[in-house]
Order: C-alpha cells, then structure tokens, then sequence
C-alpha cells in the first residue's frame, strides 16, 4: 500500500470513522460520512480504497477491459483499484455512461474499486437516481435507441456531506440557514438511495491541538488490511465465491450463512421496531453484523455486532 496522506495513520483522531472505513472495506458496503466543512470527511474517503485487497487476476482483465472501451486505450493494463472521484457537475453521460456508443461512464469504471462522490447532495437528482440499480446489483444498464447495453459496476460507495447549505448544522460553529433550508438540503437525497447505504458516520472536527499528534506509522493501516484480508477469506469460504463479500448476499444468504445467535435477533427486531429500519435497512443491518463478526473472527453474530452495526444505520435525525 501507498502510504501517504491517504492513509489511515496520517488522519488525526476521527477513530469511529477509521472503524467505520475498515468494515466498509472489509464487507463492501457503501458509506456516508457527514460533517462540517474541513473536518477531514474527503480525506477518510481517500482513505478507503488503500484498504482494499489488491486486485485478482481475473479481476485485473476485468477493470482493464471496462477502462480501455471507454479510452481507447488498448495496451494499459489496470493493477490496482479504481478510485473515480468525479464532480458534481460533470455531465449525466460522464458518470452513468452513454452517448452515440454507449461508452461506460465513472460508474462503470469504478467497478472493483471505489465511487467517491463528495457532497453528494449537489449531484443532479437524475445521476443519484440511476445509482439505485447499481448500488442494488451490481450492474449498470444505459438503453439508446439503437442498442442497450449492461455493464458491471460492482464498486464501494463512499459520499460525503454537510448537513445543511452553509455546512455548519450540528457542530459547535452557529449554522446561518433556516429549518425549510435545512429540510429540504437533507431531502436532496431520496429515501431508496439512503436505504441502499449500509454505514453512516458523523465527522466531527478534532481538537487542534491533536492535529500534529499524528506519527504517519503504517503499522496502523498494515494492522487493518491484515484483519480485513482474513475477514474476506472468511466471506469467500462462506459464500463460495472469491469475488462475493456480505455486501453481496442476497436474503436466501443472510438466512443460511448469517448465523445469528438468538440473543442478537431479539435485539434486533427490538432495535428495529424502536428505530422503524425498514426491511432493506434490515437486512443491511446484518450484514455489517456479519462484518464486525468476521473481522474478529466470531462464527456468529451476537449482540454486541448488532449494537455497533446499528451504531452505523442512523445519520442525525434520519433513520433507515
């Protein structure tokens, strides 16, 4: 791994949110951090694909086939995972793909790798919506009227936010904007797109006097891509796949494989009725249950893996 100002040692504090990228990585599983302006949110999403296993051989074909349709550029071989970090105003066929040749957009060739979309409320609404088949299928279908085309777009998901216009709700700075302002900047996300994220995590700003604190020692991330290379081989053997994580289980899976203990359902069908986590929210609960479980190597989930996999399902006053 590159270590460098994307790695998890050289971010000061924010030990929730380093918890919350290694199960992430681990699992698949999409994230939302949220915060204030200059509270190091962008910096964690950079974070996340150094965290990533490196890339299989079959899956290294794979990204170099997609990259080289939508370049032209047919003797680049692709050795690590995609990172695709585009702006929010770029166009609708730059992200989702299209054109005259249907050509794979940003989220496409982030497939095996990482999606970051920073402040994603600025996003037209017409992208954030097409991200729903991808983040539910994996795939990604651009219909023209000459052809229609699917392409992968296995990819983590990794988006920032603030949580009103002027950044600054929740945090100790005084927020400038008014309840309908505040009400309808959170509402730019659509309650499908918040239900197919499965961790959110609050990003506050830390002390400065903990700022220079950090020892840039790589110890920390080769400690995490350890765990998390043993929490896949987990998931692999369990799932009888070597390209398949929890992300990717389907109900019949969290049925068969999950392995619940009794205590852990009863605590989360309580938590989920307290909370009104709807079904999809509730499954995505057991999922990251079952990542917290593999990356300490428990057989099965128990309550404490529910508690800190709710921990990761509510962002402020929204709950999935």
């Amino acid at each position: 791994m590159r270590v460098g100002s994307s790695a998890l040692s050289s971010i000061a504090g924010q030990e929730q949110a380093k918890r919350a990228l290694e199960i992430a990585a681990a699992g698949g599983h999409n994230i939302l951090l949220s915060g204030p302006p200059g509270t190091g949110k962008s910096m964690l999403a950079k974070a996340l694909v150094h965290l990533l296993p490196p890339l299989s051989h079959q899956e290294i074909l794979e990204v170099t086939q997609l990259h080289s349709l939508a370049s032209s550029s047919y003797d680049k071989l692709i050795t690590e995972r995609p990172f695709r970090s585009p702006h929010h105003s770029s166009s609708h066929i730059s992200i989702v793909g299209g054109g005259s040749n249907a050509l794979p957009g940003e989220i496409t060739l982030s497939h095996r790798g990482v999606l970051f979309l920073d402040e994603i409320p600025e996003f037209n609404r017409v992208i954030l919506e097409a991200l729903r088949q991808p983040l539910e299928d994996n795939y990604i279908t651009i219909a023209r009227a000459k052809n229609t085309v699917e392409y992968p777009a296995n990819f983590i998901l990794v988006a920032t936010t603030n949580l009103c216009p002027c950044g600054f709700y929740g945090s100790t700075r005084q927020c400038q904007c008014s309840p309908y302002q505040i009400a309808h900047y959170q509402r730019k996300l659509s309650g499908p797109i918040l239900d197919r994220i499965d961790i959110f995590v609050d990003v506050q700003a830390v002390e400065h006097a903990k700022l220079l604190q950090t020892t840039n020692d790589n110890q920390e991330d080769k400690k995490a891509q350890k765990r998390i290379a043993a929490s896949r081989h987990w998931q692999q053997q369990r799932l009888s796949s070597y390209e398949r994580v929890n992300s990717d289980m389907t109900n019949e899976d969290i049925k068969r494989h999950a392995t619940i203990s009794n205590q852990a359902k009863v605590f989360l069908n309580q938590a989920a009725e307290r909370l009104e986590i709807s079904g999809r929210g509730y499954m995505r609960v057991i999922k990251v249950a079952r990542t917290i479980a593999d990356l300490e190597s428990s057989t099965r989930i128990l309550p404490e893996h529910i508690a800190e996999a709710l921990q990761y399902r509510t962002l402020h006053n929204i709950s999935q």
